[in-house]
């Protein structure tokens, strides 16, 4: 397992230098000038040029490059053109309410997915295998969005249930932060549910086709032991490529989510930075983003080995 781990590490980083290049030279071609947008609408050409030579903007392109990506090796990505505030540290102060809405969202996934897909292989071409699969369909075809809107709209206003919006720190309230995170994470994880569970229904008739469950039935195992113990284990490789794929999803899907329900996320400040042209903040949250995406990736690699040894020795 170790050495999979340091194979996978290892072609990470030239994926990452990849996107830490696409990312610098996609900012670059955001309309508008920086210094501009710095120094003011009503600044002279004398004042712009001296805030564009103070930022570095008039040196070559791969200085600029080179001189952001070694501070950022070292966890600096960069200064606020507005805020003036190190990049690091906003996203520090913003990454745990994205963090724990990610996460929450992930549990609620599996909590719905996992009980449906096994009901509905155990009685493949029922009434309970129908009623997932539309539930299925229904759960990938909805937008977020619509979705938030309809949760907070229901459980919110009209039932007054849980707050529509707003953040409370887990160490602070932890009951205050579950009720806050409940209608995001179900927006966001109710169609990661619809995914898995339809990925995992298909990959449990599969196993429970085969031989060996076949010989586990007649040897008298109880039918639990032998989905808990057996089916599902050998079902979840390809369920746990669909988890690493939704999590690249459900970070994309906080920028949306985190602006319903006005949580103070990656998301939220990357919507903020864009609008604000605030390129090192946009370029910290896409690459903080990509190295998440990656490291998700890679737990899913590692799974891998877990559920299946044979992958051990590639």
């Amino acid at each position: 397992m170790l050495e999979l781990a340091l194979r996978r590490i290892g072609a990470m980083v030239p994926l990452l230098v990849l996107v830490s290049l696409i990312v610098f030279g996609l900012v670059l071609l955001v309309p508008g000038d920086p210094a501009v947008t710095i120094a003011g609408e009503d600044a002279t050409d004398a004042q712009i040029a001296a805030t564009r030579q103070r930022m570095g903007l008039d040196d070559p392109l791969l200085e600029q490059y080179w001189r952001w990506a070694s501070a950022a090796v070292q966890g600096d990505l960069g200064t606020s053109m507005f805020s003036n505030r190190s990049v690091s540290g906003a996203i520090a102060e913003r990454f745990p309410a994205t963090l724990s809405l990610t996460a929450m969202a992930i549990v609620l996934a599996l909590l719905v997915s996992v009980p449906a897909a096994i009901a509905a292989a155990l009685h493949r071409g029922g009434w309970i295998d129908r009623t997932a699969t539309l539930g299925t369909a229904v759960g990938v075809a909805m937008p977020n969005f619509w979705l938030g809107l309809l949760l907070a709209t229901v459980f919110a206003l009209h039932l007054d249930l849980l707050p529509a919006t707003g953040y409370v720190p887990l160490d602070d309230a932890p009951l205050a932060w579950l009720a806050h995170l409940l209608l995001p994470a179900a927006t966001l994880g109710l169609a990661a549910a619809a995914e898995l569970t339809r990925q995992l229904r298909s990959a449990l008739i599969d196993v429970f086709d085969q031989d060996y469950l076949r010989t586990a039935r007649a040897k008298g195992l109880r039918g639990g032991s032998v989905v808990t113990k057996h089916a599902l284990k050998n079902a979840a490789t390809p369920v746990v490529t669909v988890l690493g794929m939704r999590i690249s999803v459900l970070l994309g899907g906080t920028v949306v989510v985190e602006q319903i329900f006005g949580i103070p996320g990656l998301g939220q400040l990357a919507i903020e930075a864009v609008l604000q042209r605030d390129l090192p903040m946009v370029q910290g949250v896409v690459v903080v983003t990509a190295v998440l995406v990656m490291l998700a990736n890679l737990a899913v690699d590692l799974s891998y080995g877990y559920f299946n040894p044979k992958v051990r020795a590639r």
